[in-house]
């Protein structure tokens, strides 16, 4: 019996809930986790950088096996490695296991993500019924921010910080079991994987990871080490042959016509930008709430709430109608300067003796406009794509979400933490939180600048069907 419509939506948008509840869950439970784990204030960030970079380094392929063995093989697939990874991690009893578990659930979330975008982008019309399929993808997302925020705080209080990883175990576990009964079946057909360009999947892994590994040691091992240096010039080595191997490849890991053009170039240029200043934000909050003034995981958890569910109700509600209205172009370069504007103002209300009100300005704009920045972001990244390329479409935008992530993550932990010795007093860190934010606003505003790069869009056409209606088998 084939599942209706709207619950296929909902297994979908559940699916990035699972995700972005731990991409909140872990922020909030950075602090007990270096602290038991013999973490660094530099190093911790790689709790968050091992996923990125093992998803960002495996995206493309991920993508390539969605589209040649089947969105829902690689959506189940990814889910399953998923909750393995977030079980090891839980139990991990020193940082390398931990690092190792986190990489591990990155490469699941590499075959999950682009997986669960290609099925919206195939299953819903280009135009206003994809962008409302997508605003509602998009709520799921800061729902499970949300979510996060205050379940991170709850778990890390009371159960210990194991739990940011035990809770992932059983929502990846019924969202496996249920994909089968809701999701439309895969072509019997596969290609196998003789197609897929190996040699541009290792380089593309292992230039991102020398890349972020350089950003992320650089302060702590000395810019001119071969940690810090080293890393980035063999990084940026990689990568550089990886655009040989895949100009020569017949059928290359990334097909050139999907970026040759300037539409979607400047989307995964802005798509990089706005992770990596998203996830330096997130950094900056959560270091001046728990480290400078004091709070408890609980406390900031809450703190964090305005600002996601502002987000939750602009994705769902704003971003598909400013879409509609104004057209992807618009509409992003509109949410990239509000964002930008947001976090500016969450900057400026950060004095020593601050706290939830002074934050709460900058909360708000910060969560309206980047759901609307959100959605617009992924209907740039699928539209005008064929359906046999949405995998691969939905692999280079994520690409570029998480390695951007994770390569904006070190570079502001490094402004943060510049001159920042261990044990500084909470004056002195707040200087480098705020040199961080600023930084941020200041990247995020020329991000909306660069979307202007896109071409404008004829407006699109008003559908009359809701989120849960517009999924065709």
């Amino acid at each position: 019996m084939i599942a209706r419509p709207g619950l296929r939506l909902a297994l979908l948008a559940f699916t990035q809930l699972i995700v972005a509840l731990d991409y909140n869950i872990v922020y909030v439970a950075l602090p007990d986790i270096g602290s038991a784990l013999g973490f660094t204030a530099q190093s911790v960030q790689w709790v968050v950088s091992a996923y990125a970079i093992g998803l960002g380094g495996l995206l493309l392929l991920g993508g390539r096996a969605v589209d040649k063995l089947g969105a829902r093989r690689m959506f189940v697939l990814g889910l399953t490695l998923y909750g393995v990874a977030s079980l090891a991690g839980g139990l991990a009893a020193d940082s390398g296991v931990l690092i190792a578990a986190r990489a591990v659930q990155g490469v699941g979330g590499a075959l999950l993500t682009p997986a669960t975008l290609a099925l919206i982008y195939r299953g819903f019309a280009e135009g206003a019924d994809r962008n409302r399929a997508l605003g509602a993808w998009g709520m799921a997302g800061s729902a499970g921010l949300a979510a996060g925020s205050l379940l991170g705080g709850v778990l890390t209080n009371y159960l210990g910080w194991e739990w940011v990883f035990f809770v992932n175990v059983p929502l990846a576990a019924g969202a496996a079991l249920a994909a089968p009964r809701l999701l439309p079946a895969d072509s019997g057909r596969v290609s196998g994987f003789g197609g897929f360009d190996v040699p541009g999947a290792l380089l593309a892994t292992a230039g991102s990871t020398l890349l972020v590994f350089g950003l992320a040691s650089g302060p702590e091992a000395g810019w001119g080490t071969v940690r810090g240096a080293g890393a980035l010039v063999a990084g940026a080595a990689l990568l550089g042959l990886l655009c040989l191997v895949e100009w020569r490849s017949r059928d290359p890991l990334i097909p050139l016509r999907l970026v040759r053009s300037r539409g979607p170039a400047t989307t995964m240029v802005v798509i990089g930008v706005f992770q990596g200043t998203l996830g330096g934000g997130y950094y900056v909050l959560t270091s001046y709430l728990q480290p400078v003034l004091g709070y408890s995981a609980l406390h900031a958890g809450l703190t964090f709430l305005p600002l996601t569910l502002v987000c939750m109700a602009a994705a769902l509600r704003a971003a598909p109608m400013m879409l509609s209205r104004w057209g992807i172009r618009t509409t992003l370069s509109a949410g990239m300067l509000g964002t930008g504007a947001g976090i500016a103002i969450l900057t400026a209300g950060m004095p020593m003796g601050g706290g939830f009100w002074t934050l709460l300005p900058g909360s708000l704009v910060w969560g309206f406009f980047g759901g609307v920045a959100f959605v617009a972001l992924f209907a740039a990244a699928g539209a005008g794509v064929a359906p046999q390329e949405q995998g691969v479409a939905s692999g280079l935008a994520t690409t570029a979400k998480e390695v951007g992530g994770a390569i904006g993550l070190a570079i502001l932990v490094a402004v943060a933490t510049a001159g920042v010795n261990a044990g500084a007093p909470a004056a002195e860190m707040l200087d480098g939180l705020h040199a961080a934010g600023w930084a941020a606003a200041a990247v995020t505003a020329l991000g909306g600048l660069v979307a202007l790069a896109l071409k404008p869009a004829p407006q699109q056409q008003q559908s009359t069907t809701t989120p849960l209606e517009g999924i065709t088998s």
